[in-house]
This record gives C-alpha cells, sequence and structure tokens, in this order.
C-alpha cells in the first residue's frame, strides 16, 4: 500500500531530522528535501513541533518493533533476550546511517519536561523499559525493576559511547557488564 502524502512527509521528515537535529531544520529544508511544499506541510501540520511529534511517534514504533524482534530472535529465553539487546545494539551501531538516539537528542534540544517533544521522548524510553522490565520478570531475577534500570542505563551509555566514538565495541563493553549484572540478579 503506498502511502499517502502525510505518512510520506512524516517518513521524510525522519530521515532529515536524524540527519540534521531539529532546531536545526528549518520548514525551508523541509520543502527543499522532501519535495513537499510547505503549504502542503501545513495542511498536514499546524507547526513544526506538530511534524516533530510525528516524526517521534513513527521512529519510536520503528525503533521498538525492531528491537524487539532482533532480540526475539538472538535470544531464545528471557534472559537470552535481555543480553541479546547489546547484539542488536551493536548491529545498529554499525550502520552508516547511525547518528545517535533521535529520543536523546529531542529531549536534549527541548529540556524543558513538559513540553510535548520532551514528553514524547520520555515516553519512548519508559516503553524500552516495560519491555525490559517484562523480560527482567520473566527471567525470574531477584528484583526485577533494578535489573532493567541498570540494563537501560548500560544501554543508554553505550548509544551515546557509540555516537562519540569512544570506544571500538561500545555494545559489546555493556554486553559484558549486563552479563555480570543479570548473573548476579538470579544468585
Amino acid at each position: 500500500m503506498r502511502p499517502n502524502k502525510r505518512d510520506e512527509l512524516v517518513q521524510k521528515a525522519l530521515i532529515i531530522f536524524y540527519r540534521n537535529g531539529f532546531h536545526a531544520t528549518g520548514m525551508d529544508m523541509l520543502v527543499a528535501e522532501t519535495g513537499i511544499s510547505k503549504t502542503s506541510m501545513y495542511k498536514h501540520f499546524r507547526t513544526k513541533e506538530d511534524l516533530i511529534l510525528a516524526v517521534l511517534r513513527l521512529r519510536d514504533e520503528l525503533f521498538r518493533n525492531w528491537m524487539v524482534r532482533r532480540m526475539e530472535e538472538i535470544g531464545k529465553t528471557p534472559k537470552e533476550q535481555l543480553i541479546a539487546m547489546f547484539d542488536a545494539l551493536g548491529e545498529w551501531f554499525s550502520k552508516p546511517e547511525y547518528r545517535g538516539c533521535m529520543f536523546i537528542k529531542a529531549s536534549a534540544e527541548y529540556q524543558e519536561a513538559e513540553h510535548p517533544i520532551h514528553a514524547q521522548a520520555a515516553t519512548h524510553k519508559k516503553l524500552l523499559y516495560g519491555h525490559v522490565l517484562k523480560l527482567a520478570e520473566n527471567a525470574n531475577v531477584t528484583d526485577p525493576g533494578t535489573l532493567a534500570r541498570q540494563l537501560l542505563l548500560l544501554k543508554e551509555g553505550a548509544i551515546v559511547t557509540a555516537h562519540l566514538g569512544h570506544s571500538k565495541n561500545p555494545a559489546g563493553d555493556a554486553q559484558r557488564a549486563a552479563k555480570i549484572l543479570i548473573d548476579a540478579a538470579l544468585s
């Protein structure tokens, strides 16, 4: 099924915002790179921030679906899936278009917690936490909430480290630490 004009705009804008950032991407750049007129853009989105929110919703759906699927493909048990999260991250980091986490960037560019864009970024992280928490519960660890938070700290740190280029294998480094935390939570 061919995407409608609105969906096409959101898909193209996602690529542009991810590459350039939100504040650095103006409406003129979006018009030039998407081939969609300003009139058409404003027909679908009243403001640039409305478009950013749609982009973040799409990115959340795409990223979480991909991450969960890869974790399930790599790991068969809940414990293996928790560890597989870092294999999936390594795959993501190795892609030429990798530019860090769009949600970390959004929360940095829109820093007020009550701002809708910041809140949308926080929602993405909460949804990931929910999935990791469920896996930790299913793995029968002693304190699933603590383990989930710790693993997500490792995940976020690996994302930033990969983006900054401070390590040759940040996903592997984080995975080795994750294995220690998971084993300790199972004892």
